[in-house]
């Protein structure tokens, strides 16, 4: 499973993880995705989102229809 929100766009970030001995060693910075089922009511149907934690809010705040639309907006697949 790909580290990428769909609704958000949030990707994985890089950078190092420095020691006590100040070496640096490069590290990524994978952001906390989830596989989540919605109902769709518009269309009558579930469908599967991968998306961060901070999207799934999101979608409780906006409404499912709502947040596919803007998925569809920036030309995901939902």
């Amino acid at each position: 499973m790909s580290a990428h929100c769909q609704l958000t766009g949030t990707k994985p970030g890089f950078g190092n993880t420095i020691s006590h001995s100040h070496r640096r060693t490069s590290r990524r910075f994978d952001p906390n995705i989830q596989r989540k089922r919605y109902w769709l009511p518009s269309e009558g149907r579930h469908i599967r989102l991968t998306l961060s934690t901070k999207a799934i809010r999101t979608i409780d705040s906006i409404g499912i229809e709502a947040a596919v639309a803007r998925i569809r907006a920036r030309g995901g697949k939902a």
